[in-house]
């Protein structure tokens, strides 16, 4: 009985501090309903994410096992992230016109199915594959998750509670690199298949989800938040403090037909003439085309240049994935302070400013030598590249008709998982082939590769001067602005079209 006692004091002090959590979580988002949303939403980013570093973590037994390159290691991400660019634009439409919780709940026992199969290949080839058809059902989780977000939660908060959602983005990441990593260490297939397990029961509750009404209409509002009358304007915080600002729209985006009559064609058109749309697209893109090559070769450069082991390589970014942690509460959190405030630009300067600052840290953390010199610069570039996604987040919704979420979504999941494509390949191969492979190939490889972070930077400084106008522009198009009341679908004028 004694030798028992301690063993209860510990399981009783996991479980007491895993309840505190639990109601700290619950008190932060808002209640009980508002946390399993945000939890759901989370963790699908989560089981993405966690494969796609599991695939980074395990490098080392995928080239010995199968006899393959750092090239082929990146093309396995690469052809992932092609299909899944691809399926991400009827998976966007789909988003617009089918019952969302429902399509992604399919969409996730699909990634289990595929999960499996990727264990048990026995060549490179097939394992190829298998990764073709795991990015063909992954690119459901943008275009889903950006219009469930949209319509569950009102407007003023969507930068925070994007943050809380990508920090579940993060925490897959962070499974991957160091749990599935170390099973790697023993087992490739083994990693594959542990990530597969929990699949089949996210998928289960995904379905068991309530579905919003579109337009957020009855969005899951926080208890502290100030009550909105029902036929209050559904614009958005930025749009209605767009009109106060007395902004003019752009007479030529101001969309005066029916969105759900929009083909995919007609509707990208529209969105990619959005110009802050255009800009915010390119500036996700460059900041995710770097994120995927640190988590596809990120352990390994860590291991070579700082000449630790990988466990200790793994503890190392476990660490970094702290920071970004806390860059993308923080970052969501800021926006939408700054957007209460009055300032309409919030959002974009937090994410112009986070982007600056992520390429100055990445600089003499890819130069040093030591581990514990490079750890500080290493996190806080971690956390100033992470903090700028929630506010872009929100932003996007922000300059576009509630209607066109999924695909808007859907168009800039594309051009984003385009960039992630071609990231673990290019790192690959300028590593490879153009430094020469080893510790150097891959230190030059990262900084080469921070100039599209810069361009980042840049592009996001360079839509400060247009959000506001396309702020204004979707406030014009979403509003009560038909002879005095609100647009019912007989005020659209565009003719049905087809896909």
């Amino acid at each position: 009985m004694n030798g028992r006692r301690p063993a209860a004091i510990a399981a009783s002090a996991i479980g007491g501090l895993g309840r505190s959590g639990s109601r700290a979580l619950t008190n932060a988002l808002g209640g009980a309903e508002r946390t399993r949303v945000v939890v759901l939403l989370a963790s699908v980013l989560a089981l993405s994410s966690a494969d796609a570093a599991t695939v980074g973590a395990s490098a080392t037994q995928l080239r010995d096992a199968l006899h393959i390159s750092n090239t082929d290691v990146g093309l396995l991400v690469t052809v992932t992230s092609i299909v899944a660019a691809l399926a991400s634009l009827p998976f966007g439409v789909l988003a617009d016109r089918v019952r969302r919780t429902s399509a992604l709940g399919a969409a996730i026992v699909l990634w289990g199915v595929a999960m499996i199969w990727s264990a048990t290949v026995p060549t490179f080839g097939q394992l190829l594959l298998a990764r073709l058809f795991l990015g063909g059902v992954t690119a459901a989780a943008g275009p889903l998750v950006a219009s469930l977000v949209g319509d569950y939660f009102p407007s003023y908060e969507r930068g925070r509670i994007y943050g809380y959602i990508l920090a579940g983005e993060l925490a897959g990441a962070g499974v991957g690199f160091a749990v599935t990593g170390d099973i790697a260490a023993l087992s490739w297939r083994a990693a594959f298949v542990i990530l597969a397990l929990p699949a089949f029961v996210l998928a289960w509750m995904m379905f068991r989800l309530r579905e919003p009404a579109r337009g957020g209409s009855d969005a899951l509002a926080s208890p502290t938040a100030p009550a909105r009358a029902p036929d209050e304007d559904p614009t958005t915080d930025a749009q209605r403090l767009a009109r106060e600002h007395g902004l003019q729209p752009d007479p030529h985006l101001v969309l005066t037909r029916d969105p759900r009559r929009m083909g995919l064609v007609s509707a990208a058109r529209y969105v990619l003439r959005i110009r802050t749309n255009i800009v915010l697209i390119l500036a996700s893109a460059c900041g995710y085309y770097f994120l995927a090559g640190v988590q596809t070769f990120g352990v390994e450069f860590v291991t070579r240049q700082y000449g630790i082991n990988q466990a200790l390589g793994t503890l190392v970014l476990l660490v970094v994935g702290g920071g970004a942690v806390v860059g993308v509460l923080a970052g969501g959190s800021l926006g939408d302070l700054l957007l209460r405030r009055g300032f309409l630009n919030g959002r974009i300067l937090v994410s112009a400013i986070a982007a600056t600052a992520a390429v100055v840290l990445f600089v003499p953390a890819i130069f040093t030598r030591s581990a514990v010199t490079a750890l500080p610069y290493i996190t806080f570039a971690a956390l100033a590249l992470s903090a700028q996604n929630p506010p872009l987040d929100a932003a996007r919704l922000d300059i576009m008709v509630p209607l066109l979420w999924g695909r808007a979504e859907g168009v800039r999941t594309f051009m984003r998982t385009l960039a992630m494509a071609l990231a673990p390949l290019l790192f690959g191969a300028v590593s490879d082939y153009v430094f020469g492979g080893g510790r150097s190939g891959l230190q030059w490889t990262f900084a080469v590769m921070l100039l599209p972070l810069a361009a980042s930077a840049y592009l996001l400084y360079r839509a400060l001067g247009t959000y506001p106008r396309d702020v204004a522009t979707a406030a014009a198009a979403s509003g009560p602005a038909v002879s005095g009341r609100r647009r019912s679908r007989s005020d659209w004028d565009l003719p049905a079209e087809s896909l």
